[in-house]
Order: C-alpha cells, then sequence, then structure tokens
C-alpha cells in the first residue's frame, strides 16, 4: 500500500537520524522526571481521532496531538497511541486498517521505527493492547480518544512538567524547524511575486501553496492573505477571489510544516514607494533590532515593552504621533497601533504551550497591565524558540476610541486617513535563542532560497 504522506517515511540523513535518537533520549529523560513527579509508573499518549462534521459523514482535518507528534513524525495518523514507560523502549500501537475507502498509512517504516516495539493493529480498540499489566498509568489525549481502560485524565502535575520543558528544543527540533522555514519562505517568495502581478488574495493563496509544496489541510495554521485594508484585521479569515480595483498593500501571514513542527512567517509588501513603504522598512529594521535582544537572561517581557518603545518612535518620526515613545507606551496610545503581543513560543504548535508558565510546577507569570494578548512572559534560556513579530495597523475601530480618548490632539488624523486603505504592517521571524547569538530561522531560510 502507498503511504498516507511521504514525510514520515523519507530517510533521514545520518546526522539528522543521530539528532532523533538524542531527541528521544531527552524526552524518555523528561517524561520519567515528570511520572516520577505525578506518582505514576507509565504513560499513554492518543494520537488522537478523526472528529466528524454535524449530520454529516465528512471528517475535518486531522491534528495529531502534540505530546504524540513530539516522539514520532507521524502527524496524519488517527487512532495510535504510544506507552512510555520508565527503563523501557517506548511501545506504539500503530493504527493501519484494512480500508479500501480511504488510503490507509503504509506499513511502519522509515528511521524512526527501530527506536519503538511495534504493534500493528486494525482497528482502534486494539490500542489495548499498551495497557500494563500493573501500575498507574496516566492518559493523555482529548476525551474522544478514550477506549476501555485508556481514558484520558491529563495529570496536571505531569502536564505541567512537560510543557515547561517543551520550550527547549532540542537540536533535532530546531532542524526540523529549518525544514519548515525553507519550505514557508518558498512559499512567500511566490506570494509576493503574484502580488506585484496583480493577482487575487484567493490566487496569491494558491500561489503559495504550490510553492511550498503543501496543501490547505498540511498548513499548521491557516494562511492570512490580506490586501489593501484587510490588512488591518490582525487574523484575517478570508480569501477574495477578485483582485481590488487598486493594488496598495500586501500582507500574508503564513506557515509551513515539517515532521510535526512549524514555522511561521508574515510579511507586507507596498505596491509603490511612498509613505507606507518607508513605514515597512522602519517597521523591519525595528523589527530584526528586537530579533537581536533574544538572548540567553532577557526577559520576554521586556522585549514586549521595548518594540512598544521603538514603534512608537516610528510613529513619532512618520508624523503620525506627536508625543513621545515613552510616554506612548505609559498612556496606551501605542496600542491601538500595535494592539497584540510581539510574539510567542513555536513548535510542535504554532502558539507552543507554557508562554506564561515560569517553573515545572505550573506557576505563571501574568501579562502585564494593559498588554492582553501578550503570549510569552518567560525568561529566554539557550534552545527556546520564538516569533518576533512587531506591527502597525491603522484599525478603524481602535482609530475611533483613540480619536475620542484623551490623547486624540496627539494624533495627526490627516496622515492617519490617508494610511488608512493600507491596513496595516506586521514583520515575523522565527528565532532560536542559544548561549550566543540568536539563530534567526527565518532570515536564514531567505538566504537560503534567494
Amino acid at each position: 500500500m502507498g503511504a498516507v504522506s511521504l514525510r514520515p517515511t523519507q530517510p533521514m540523513s545520518a546526522s539528522l537520524a543521530e539528532l532523533y535518537r538524542d531527541h528521544l533520549a531527552t524526552l524518555q529523560q523528561r517524561c520519567e522526571a515528570a511520572l516520577a513527579r505525578s506518582n505514576h509508573d507509565h504513560l499513554l499518549i492518543a494520537a488522537g481521532v478523526e472528529k466528524y462534521q454535524f449530520l454529516d459523514d465528512r471528517p475535518y482535518p486531522f491534528a495529531a496531538n502534540p505530546h504524540f507528534k513530539a516522539w514520532l513524525p507521524l502527524d496524519r495518523h488517527p487512532g495510535c497511541w504510544l506507552r512510555i514507560t520508565p527503563g523501557a523502549r517506548p511501545r506504539l500501537a500503530y493504527l493501519q486498517p484494512d480500508d479500501y475507502w480511504h488510503l490507509p498509512p503504509s506499513a511502519p517504516e522509515g528511521d524512526w521505527v527501530e527506536h519503538f516495539d511495534i504493534e500493528v493493529i486494525r482497528n482502534p480498540e486494539e490500542a489495548r493492547c499498551l495497557l500494563p499489566a500493573r501500575g498507574r498509568v496516566a492518559v493523555i489525549g482529548e476525551p474522544d480518544a478514550a477506549l476501555e481502560g485508556m481514558v484520558p485524565d491529563n495529570p496536571r502535575v505531569l502536564l505541567d512538567h512537560l510543557h515547561y520543558h517543551r520550550a527547549f528544543k532540542t537540536p533535532y527540533e530546531i532542524a526540523c524547524m529549518r525544514g519548515a522555514a525553507l519550505r514557508a519562505v518558498r512559499g512567500h517568495r511566490a506570494a509576493e511575486a503574484a502580488f506585484r502581478q496583480g493577482a487575487s488574495e484567493h490566487a496569491i493563496h494558491l500561489a503559495y501553496l504550490a510553492a511550498s509544496g503543501q496543501v490547505e489541510h498540511d498548513l499548521p495554521y491557516g494562511s492570512i492573505v490580506a490586501l489593501n485594508e484587510h490588512a488591518a484585521v490582525l487574523h484575517y479569515q478570508h480569501q477574495r477571489v477578485e483582485p481590488p480595483p487598486q493594488r496598495r498593500s500586501f500582507l500574508i501571514d503564513a506557515g509551513a510544516s515539517h515532521a510535526g513542527y512549524a514555522a511561521d512567517i508574515t510579511r507586507t509588501h507596498a505596491a509603490q514607494e511612498g509613505a507606507f513603504a518607508d513605514l515597512v522598512r522602519a517597521v523591519d529594521e525595528v523589527e530584526q533590532a528586537l530579533c537581536a535582544q533574544v538572548r540567553e537572561g532577557v526577559d520576554y517581557v521586556a522585549i514586549h515593552l521595548d518594540a512598544h518603545r521603538r514603534l512608537g518612535a516610528v510613529l513619532q518620526e512618520a508624523g503620525l504621533v506627536r508625543m513621545s515613545p515613552e510616554s506612548q507606551l505609559e498612556t496606551g496610545l501605542s496600542a491601538a497601533f500595535f494592539p497584540h503581543g510581539v510574539g510567542h513560543l513555536i513548535g510542535l504548535q504554532v502558539h507552543d504551550i507554557g508562554g506564561l508558565q515560569v517553573d515545572e510546577e505550573g506557576r505563571v507569570r501574568e501579562r502585564p497591565a494593559g498588554h492582553p494578548f501578550l503570549r510569552l512572559t518567560r525568561t529566554l534560556a539557550a534552545g527556546m524558540a520564538v516569533t518576533i513579530e512587531p506591527g502597525i495597523y491603522f484599525i478603524p475601530s481602535l482609530l475611533r476610541g483613540l480619536r475620542q480618548g484623551a490623547h486624540a490632539a496627539a494624533v495627526d488624523w490627516d496622515r492617519v486617513e490617508a494610511l488608512l486603505p493600507y491596513g496595516g504592517i506586521r514583520i515575523e521571524d522565527d528565532v532560536v535563542c542559544t548561549a550566543g547569538d540568536p539563530l534567526n530561522l527565518t532570515r536564514e531560510a531567505f538566504a537560503a532560497v534567494a
């Protein structure tokens, strides 16, 4: 039988195979520590199950449990289960149904196979072969993955430990994220070319998919493909088929997946030179300066606040706001133009979990007052992978509130009105914190593809 996806079964290079072996050893150590903390003897992890649309027999695109795909490069394999027992090899129940309606997974193959004891099963219930004869069992998964004797309980103590440490990426994970970045950058270059040629949002999206070698359900998140004023909608979710009468601006926030790991990249382009193009260049300079701050021991909250100051300086220098950057931050004025957080953890999930968690016990550091959408409040350390994504937007609803507020006089409304049809700007890179200089996976990929 043919494979559902070539990606998990493509041979790893010798170096990547070694990184994967070391990655599994790290996961085993983390898992054993978590089980000891939660007083369990075994861990069962459900890959997940397909979910069907209401009153229909069509499934939604399958999304694998991130705890499962941390161990295995299998992201299209519902019904599988994994058992982790301290001191033993991981055991995998690999669902390969006898199905002629859909193409089932191929027999287990690839470099990952040698690291697991594998039981091929033909129906989901056979996964109960993983149930241990004795000992306390923790089960991670969604409620609908439950089988008799294998009901997800998601112990908080265990999850807190795993989620805290998941922020620290192994060299194997960074290699996978590098692969995702290369795939995404190919798409971004094709998308910009399509924009320059006058394509619609829908046509740009299709060009992105073709160049990145993905179909819709491969994407780690729905692409944001926004022309003109649509760029003012932070998570713009539509793709118009007809091109607009006039091309002014283009914002694309689109990623890619590789072996279960995500890339998350945003770029903004101006159709022609002028005030908006100048702003795009200024935001790009701010973004690169912030990326340079992704260093061990740096407080990510401080990066976020510095983003407000730097963007405030851009607004001031462009003549849009007559107020110092520090005052814009203190009064909240800068938030009308930059309303979201400067970034987040990234890895197995686009918004990787544990961004507010500051220790293994699950204690959290709350977001600073006035910044409710910041997704990461931790101090950076080597191995963490984060996004940096500052922006300046012209969002009508936020600007209405600003115009009615105490600081309306500080804004040059004529200049703001002139920029409303352009929507906004966001530049986003994926950056790995190291013991030295930061590793910018996104800029590295653009240089490689160029």
